[in-house]
């Protein structure tokens, strides 16, 4: 379980105009992670809207999820503590802005990674972390099998998304008709088509799963089999600044690696008190070089998987057997389960 998610680590903090201008102008120049730690914390996307398993608040008022955990875990790899961690509450359409304006350091919230976001918005992507994509949901009782069938009903999107633009593109080709209404938030969308103003919906189908599973009624639902677009999740960044993408990748690629090693939150004091070989006693910084190319700690990993385990805790946790969602991680899965996770070569 995590050891250093308390409520400071998931405070949410105002800005004066300007120490924004201050972060950016440094950030800009492609220095951010000397930016975050001459600041002393992490700014890092939270939100008031809910993306199951990725991001919600939880009933005592805390934002859990996936994509919080991995904040919290860039915070650890940089300060030794998520409590340097501060989350800004942005919506989906607030987070390119936020970021360029030095708001955030870093959008990790459900974002998709699409050609004009990597070309027109001046944005780089980390390796992904997530593979799913858009499915359509319907009410039984509307008495369809497939989003072909979807002629002239209306369809409930989240606005600002690419589920919105990639449905749109979907039923334009498949000459379906159909009329979309966008919601501002991902949770509205849901309660509206809950609620019956929408015939379907379309969104993430881990969403999908995870929204109808939790409903009150969830017989009274089916998810459509069509998979409307492939869609992988990944870190988000300013263009022009490397150092801190090759920190977002070698944090994901840490977690890999410990779970390839079967390296855990409960173990890992053993496995650093006495590494299997040398790839072991670098990633937990027995050995130098995991932290001195960023002038970080050399054991930084360690901190972060003694915090937040593995790539398999992790899943588990936010989304799969130890989730209330229980769902199979799938494709999702290193790549010696089945799946098409792999971590990087640690040389």
């Amino acid at each position: 379980m995590l050891k250093n998610t308390v409520k400071t680590a998931l405070a949410v903090v105002a800005f004066s105009s300007a120490s924004l201008i201050g972060v950016a102008a440094s950030a800009g120049q492609g220095d951010t992670l000397k930016a975050v730690q001459e600041r002393g914390y992490l700014n890092c996307t939270g939100t008031s809207d809910s993306f199951a398993g990725f991001f919600e608040v939880d009933g005592s008022g805390k934002m859990i999820g996936m994509d919080i955990d991995y904040c919290g875990a860039l915070a650890t790899a940089i300060f030794g503590s998520s409590d340097k961690l501060k989350l800004v509450p942005v919506t989906w359409a607030q987070r390119w802005p936020a970021l360029k304006s030095g708001e955030i350091d870093i959008v990790i919230k459900g974002s998709g990674w699409t050609m004009s976001r990597d070309t027109e918005n001046a944005l780089q992507f980390s390796r992904p972390y997530f593979l799913g994509g858009a499915q359509a949901a319907v009410r039984k009782d509307l008495g369809v099998n497939s989003a072909m069938d979807l002629d002239g009903a209306s369809v409930c999107v989240a606005s600002g998304t690419t589920m919105e633009r990639q449905a749109a593109a979907w039923f334009d080709s498949n000459n379906v008709k159909v009329e979309l209404t966008a919601y501002e938030s991902i949770d509205e969308t849901f309660n509206s088509f809950l609620s019956g103003r929408c015939d379907a919906i379309v969104e993430y189908n881990t969403q999908v799963a995870a929204k109808l599973a939790t409903s009150d009624n969830p017989d009274d639902y089916m998810i459509l089999p069509e998979q409307i677009a492939l869609e992988s999740l990944a870190m988000v960044m300013r263009q022009g600044d490397d150092q801190w993408v090759d920190l977002a990748n070698w944090l994901l690629s840490a977690f890999l690696i410990a779970e390839q090693y079967g390296i855990t939150s409960k173990n890992v004091d053993k496995f650093k008190a006495n590494p299997t070989d040398s790839i072991v006693a670098r990633l937990l910084g027995v050995d130098p070089g995991m932290g001195d190319r960023f002038g970080l700690s050399n054991d930084w990993a360690y901190n972060v998987i003694k915090a937040y385990g593995n790539a398999a805790e992790l899943y588990d946790r936010n989304l799969g057997k130890d989730s209330r969602y229980k769902m199979p991680r799938g494709v999702n899965a290193l790549y010696s389960n089945g799946g098409v996770q792999y971590p990087l070569g640690l040389d």
